[in-house]
């Protein structure tokens, strides 16, 4: 992995001297989606980073016989999520952590649900003129023979639920498209085809109404893939991104745009495609971005001054009453 950070100390003010009390905070991580592996690592790294800072934390997994009680009765003041995918990212555990009056991290209800779900982010994206690529939904293999013959190649196949590139495929020709999807279609019912973009990758972390700096993505694999993200050190990370300063403010603002069209708040990631003219194409919205050490929104956070421990904090900052709108969008 590369990473060409160039930082400043822009975010500090606030985020050092007293200590806020917290309460008792569950760090939720782990569950039953095909992100388990991952959102273990980012759950980890989380809790030691809160017991750095002299927070009462503990790691709930929800994944395991007896989470609900453990969750409910543990006397816990906030929660924080670190939970990737379904059962975790999708509203489902914000709607379980409402109706219990507990605060927690990042984004609601609805916003979590949206912006998991990849096909319904990019409708309202094309009704809100957000540019997203070209795409069509698969449901079967009669769906795969019907379009087929139709599409432009290459495209680009996945899953409508899931995240970390599970289940992804490039498909550069028309023999190639039913073997993607049935490799996406093992992990969701609904399957989207989208057209290939060619161009540069790219990425904004969220926090709160800031924008981190843009990264540019750079890597030897057909597209960004799970081994890319994951397990390689031929990634390269590219910060500052290499765009100048107009070009990067205007691609940001529209970052935070596509944000909020899906309802998503507190915190969170959304990652985009320049092409060959310099035209964005958003991709997707994370509400819960992996927080590993190779994962992007700590890598811009430190660009702007806050290291691990104090991004931790900041987000746990999000975690407020599910009816306190404005405090939850502010970060």
């Amino acid at each position: 992995m590369y990473v060409h950070v160039a930082g400043n100390n822009r975010m500090n003010a606030g985020v050092t001297g007293e200590q806020k009390d917290y309460g008792k905070v569950a760090v939720l991580m782990g569950g039953l989606s095909a992100e388990r592996e991952i959102s273990l690592k980012s759950g980890a790294a989380v809790l030691a980073a809160l017991r750095a800072a002299g927070v009462d934390a503990e790691a709930l997994d929800s994944g395991e016989t007896g989470f609900h009680a453990r969750l409910l009765d543990g006397g816990f003041t906030r929660v924080f999520i670190a939970l990737h995918g379904r059962g975790g990212e999708d509203g489902v555990m914000q709607g379980l952590l409402e109706s219990a009056g507990m605060p927690y991290t990042g984004s609601g209800v609805l916003g979590s649900a949206l912006a998991m779900d990849k096909l319904r982010t990019k409708q309202l994206w094309q009704s809100t003129g957000i540019p997203t690529p070209a795409f069509s939904l698969l449901t079967s293999a009669a769906d795969v023979e019907m379009v087929r013959a139709t599409l432009q190649y290459p495209v680009i196949v996945k899953p409508a639920h899931e995240g970390s590139s599970i289940g992804i495929a490039r498909v550069d020709a028309a023999g190639e498209l039913l073997a993607a999807w049935e490799l996406a279609a093992q992990y969701d019912r609904n399957v989207l085809v989208e057209q290939w973009v060619t161009g540069g990758e790219y990425t904004a972390g969220i926090l709160g109404e800031t924008v981190l700096p843009l990264i540019k993505l750079e890597t030897p694999n057909a597209f960004y893939d799970y081994a890319a993200k994951y397990q390689s050190d031929t990634t390269r990370y590219l910060l500052p991104c290499g765009l100048d300063a107009a070009q990067s403010s205007a691609l940001q603002a529209q970052s935070l745009a596509a944000f909020r069209a899906v309802g998503a708040s507190g915190w969170g990631r959304v990652d985009f495609m320049l092409d060959e003219a310099g035209q964005p194409w958003f991709i997707e919205v994370n509400t819960v971005p992996g927080l590993t050490d190779h994962s992007l929104v700590p890598m811009a956070a430190q660009a702007e001054g806050l290291d691990f421990t104090q991004l931790v904090l900041r987000i746990l900052d999000t975690a407020v009453p599910a009816n306190d709108a404005e405090v939850r969008h502010a970060g």
